[in-house]
């Protein structure tokens, strides 16, 4: 039985290729007994890693939005594409500062309540507004990537932009 000159494992004969590691064998080579023609060995070439995450555009864009800036920052790092790019820029500028509101308006409530202030109501009226607004630009947004369209929210596009620059 043959072996291979690249491994040295036993092979069947007339096999054009190793089965452990794939180098070509003798009885492969053109005029060789019996033997097949392999291709060429340059001829494969492992597919290039891709920087975009394989989804068009407009769906990658409208999944930034998606989960607020959670998903905005994921885009951010693992996808290149500048259109993408800038709409997870702005998901984490827009609601990443919406949840810094909503934090410090809790802790604004915690610390009245505990001077004895009864700033509840007006408190809980701002958090209501803060979640619709929210929820607004949460609908706004995503409908606007996924037709594909740059829009830019006021301030926050220009932060945005600054990220995006680096």
């Amino acid at each position: 039985m043959p072996h291979c000159s690249k491994c040295g494992t036993l092979t069947q004969d007339g096999a054009g290729f190793c089965p452990n590691c794939g180098a070509p064998l003798a009885a492969g080579v053109p005029g060789a007994a019996g033997g097949s023609v392999p291709p060429p060995a340059a001829s494969y070439v492992p597919p290039a890693q891709s920087v975009d995450t394989g989804l068009e555009e407009n769906v990658a864009g409208l999944l930034c939005y998606s989960v607020g800036w959670v998903t905005g920052l994921v885009f951010y790092l693992i996808d290149k594409r500048p259109f993408v790019r800038f709409h997870a820029a702005q998901s984490m500028v827009v609601f990443g500062g919406l949840t810094v509101l909503r934090v410090v308006l809790v802790l604004f409530l915690a610390a009245s309540h505990g001077a004895g202030l009864m700033l509840f109501p007006l408190i809980g009226l701002l958090q209501m507004l803060l979640l619709l607004v929210g929820v607004i630009l949460w609908v706004l947004c995503m409908v606007k990537a996924y037709q594909h369209e740059l829009y830019r929210l006021p301030i926050a596009a220009d932060i945005a932009d600054n990220l995006c620059k680096r």
